[in-house]
């Protein structure tokens, strides 16, 4: 095998132009075959693979493509498909089924890929799991990316000890999965034998362990030296690479380097300087280094010589001959390519990199630190990147004087509101009148392809603002009279006017830019356009004021205003790198108070700040939490601290294990906080009931990520659930997330579904 100088630890699949997610939502609604969303897949796979030729990757991966997970595939390669789904013959039927659910079955939990708004399928795993491993859909990406002329395809496979730290064990909910081991190994084992098979030559697996980057890393070092003393020793033709990322991982990789794995990967951007501890551990054992100096999470240029010295340095310690250099973590995370990018200012534009610009920096980087004479495209990229950094550096459209200016008084505002809770709820209740068990929904509601297509008249210049406008309130008019119509309790205007819950605001904000084809997959066909937060942030004008008191005039019931958190604007966009996270994520929240304050002063008493990222930005190592924490509660007081006592402030949460940060929910002082429960019980909930948790709560009683219409009784019986953990008082209900990508014909069954369920249930209780 030729020796490999560059890796690419993954790459997107859901294509440039979102041709994925057009593919696969054709394919579920039965509007084409599954040849032909098979024929799209092929294509995308043959252009990705081309892209990382082309600049000379030495390392490809040959199944990091997927239809809708990886982690979903890996459980289908072990053989650890959930019995409720064994019956479905179909393998493509059952594979959707588990991703999405049917008329009767629930579909399998997602949660977030560690701090990412990636989500992946929680695996369900028990004592008596009955695997089956099955490399043949591997074996086949391999074969597929041989033919397309890529010597040495990388396989790449979800590590034992990640995927069973990411499983949940609905048979004993309280036990680790990590128990499992000794069940999980030998699947594994026999995954990597068949894989053996598959090549006379060396044949190389990377192993993708991120859970070595977490606390859990400490405890795992007999785990992780048996897995991979096992795993590394079955065939000589085997060649593992264990990669990790998003911190350091020095415990397990001092385990590593005495185990017979081939090389380790590390990430030696998101580490703090943390990892270096380790290189002198892998230097020792003789094995490969695998460096992750290309930001594979961010979309600004590379200092390409700074990123020359800092790997200078670290071949101080591992001869360079051992360094392969790599992103820092898999490309899904950016989005494709700057090359359809032409509307943005040119300035901005000029200090980006997307994934096919991070190879060519990946390229230009190994160029340099091997020594190698530079071809004129490499010049190019080269010179490109001094001159757009030292720009960026020196622009006066980065900086605002208004907002540094602001920023000075912020020591006044980072407090809780004046008024306790319970004194706020008090008068909340006397001004809104509203029952135990209130119900409403968590803001938007179906987006259609008629209103996308208005949408994108208007932007484009093809109707006016009148015609827009009046086509909008429309919309909330229908919205507001159909909410009326089932007897939801607490309205919301719908959210016609946006397209994103961040990307709406963001282009509302300054010093804040958005690409055209800058999409990023969050979870199947679900693509989200990240804002790009170049410069100091503030908003010019009221943002939703307008939608929200036009919906508010149209009923006499409380009308929810709907903002997005600053800790989650911060969390879903691509943030500048120039100066501390918590510095910017500061200046949205003096965005967002600005907005609060126009709502409630405009009549509007109920406003959800939503902060559905919140928990997604935890760094992954506890030691480093308590400042997160700090600014990103300081930041949503800084949002919410202006409304009155009587106004109340809702916020919403998705997919967080709350065990662990239930003090800062409770820290955040919101009024009603709306969480995503409704793949996994009343588990989640229990924690606020120990916790003496005293806000209230509107846990969802069903899954909206599922096409799937419940049952009256099946959400009565999911009500009597939540009534075990909290009182009525203490409850609200609605779906568990937002249903803007639902149709409409299932959201008006869901939800007038579930208004009669809560009737029956007062009624039971006498309400």
């Amino acid at each position: 095998m030729s020796r490999i100088e560059t890796w690419n630890i993954g790459f997107g699949r859901i294509g440039e132009k979102r041709e994925l997610k057009f593919a696969l939502e054709k394919y579920w609604k039965k509007e084409s075959s599954l040849e032909e969303l098979e024929k799209t897949s092929a294509q995308l796979r043959r252009r990705h693979w081309d892209y990382q030729c082309a600049v000379g990757i030495d390392a490809i991966s040959c199944n990091d493509f997927s239809w809708y997970d990886q982690t979903l595939d890996m459980i289908v390669a072990l053989g650890l498909e959930p019995e409720r789904f064994r019956t479905i013959s179909d393998p493509v039927e059952r594979y959707f089924a588990m991703a999405r659910g049917d008329e009767s079955r629930p579909a399998m939990e997602m949660t977030k890929w560690f701090n990412t708004n990636y989500h992946y399928i929680v695996p369900e795993l028990s004592a008596a799991l009955q695997g089956r491993a099955d490399a043949s859909g591997i074996i086949a990406r391999y074969a597929e990316a041989k033919a397309q002329g890529i010597e040495h395809p990388k396989i790449n496979l979800i590590g034992p000890l990640t995927f069973l730290a990411n499983a949940k064990r609905p048979d004993s909910p309280d036990v680790d999965a990590l128990g499992l081991f000794d069940r999980i190994l030998p699947l594994y084992e026999t995954l990597l034998t068949q894989l053996a098979q598959l090549d006379e030559e060396e044949i190389i697996i990377q192993m993708e362990e991120p859970v070595f980057v977490t606390d859990k890393a400490a405890q795992m070092g007999l785990l992780i030296r048996n897995a991979y003393e096992r795993l590394a020793s079955i065939d000589s033709r085997l060649k593992l690479y264990v990669v990790s990322y998003f911190d350091h991982a020095v415990e397990a990789a001092r385990v590593l380097a005495q185990t017979p794995v081939a090389g380790i990967g590390l990430d030696f951007l998101y580490d703090e300087g943390q990892n270096r501890e380790a290189l002198q551990a892998i230097a020792d054992s003789g094995k490969t280094l695998i460096a992750g100096v290309i930001d594979g999470r961010n979309i600004w240029r590379t200092d390409l010589d700074k990123r020359l010295e800092l790997l200078e340095s670290i071949a101080q310690t591992v001869p360079a001959e051992r360094v392969i250099l790599s992103p820092s973590c898999s490309l899904l995370h950016i989005p494709f390519t700057l090359r359809y990018e032409e509307k943005m200012d040119p300035a901005v534009k000029s200090y980006l990199a997307f994934a096919t610009e991070r190879l060519e920096e990946l390229n230009v980087l190994n160029a340099l630190f091997r020594k190698k004479s530079l071809a004129e495209s490499q010049h190019q990229v080269l010179e490109e990147s001094r001159c757009a950094l030292a720009k960026r550096r020196e622009s006066s459209h980065v900086t605002d004087p208004a907002v540094q200016e602001r920023m000075k008084a912020l020591d006044t505002l980072r407090r809780k509101r004046k008024t306790p809770f319970k004194e706020r709820i008090v008068t909340q209740h006397r001004r809104f009148g509203y029952k135990p068990l209130a119900t409403t929904t968590i803001g938007s509601f179906p987006q259609t392809p008629e209103l996308r297509k208005m949408r994108r008249d208007y932007k484009e210049g093809r109707i006016d603002a009148e015609t827009y406008e009046r086509y909008i309130e429309e919309q909330i008019k229908a919205c507001v009279e159909f909410q009326e119509r089932i007897d939801l309790e607490i309205l919301v205007h719908g959210e016609f006017e946006r397209n994103d819950m961040v990307e709406y605001f963001g282009e509302q904000l300054s010093g804040v830019a958005f690409s055209e084809n800058g999409w990023v997959q969050s979870y199947g066909s679900r693509c989200v356009k990240p804002p790009l937060i170049y410069g100091d942030v503030s908003r010019p004008a009221p943002m939703t004021v307008r939608w929200s008191t036009f919906a508010q005039s149209l009923t006499e019931r409380p009308m929810k205003g709907m903002l997005t958190g600053p800790v989650t604007i911060l969390n879903w966009s691509f943030v500048r790198d120039d100066q501390p996270r918590s510095e910017t994520c500061y200046q949205i929240a003096l965005a967002i108070r600005d907005e609060v304050d126009d709502l409630q002063k405009a009549g509007i008493g109920m406003i959800q700040v939503d902060e559905a990222a919140f928990k997604e930005g935890y760094p992954l190592r506890s030691a480093k939490r308590p400042e997160y924490e700090r600014f990103a509660l300081e930041s949503f007081w800084i949002a919410t601290n202006v409304a009155e006592p009587e106004t109340q402030i809702h916020t919403h949460m998705c997919y967080s294990e709350f065990n662990d940060i239930i003090d800062t929910i409770e820290g955040m002082d919101a009024d009603v906080i709306s969480i995503e429960t409704a793949r996994s019980g009343n588990v989640l909930l229990r924690i606020f009931k120990e916790r003496g948790y005293e806000m209230e709560i509107g846990p969802g009683v069903y899954d909206i990520h599922s096409p799937r219409v419940p049952s009256v009784d099946e959400m009565v019986d999911q009500i009597h659930a939540l009534l075990e953990v909290l009182p009525p008082r203490q409850l609200w209900i609605n779906p568990d997330c937002g249903l803007k990508t639902r149709g409409w014909p299932e959201v008006e069954a869901s939800l007038a579904n579930m208004v009669q369920a809560v009737k029956e249930v007062r009624q039971e209780l006498g309400i």
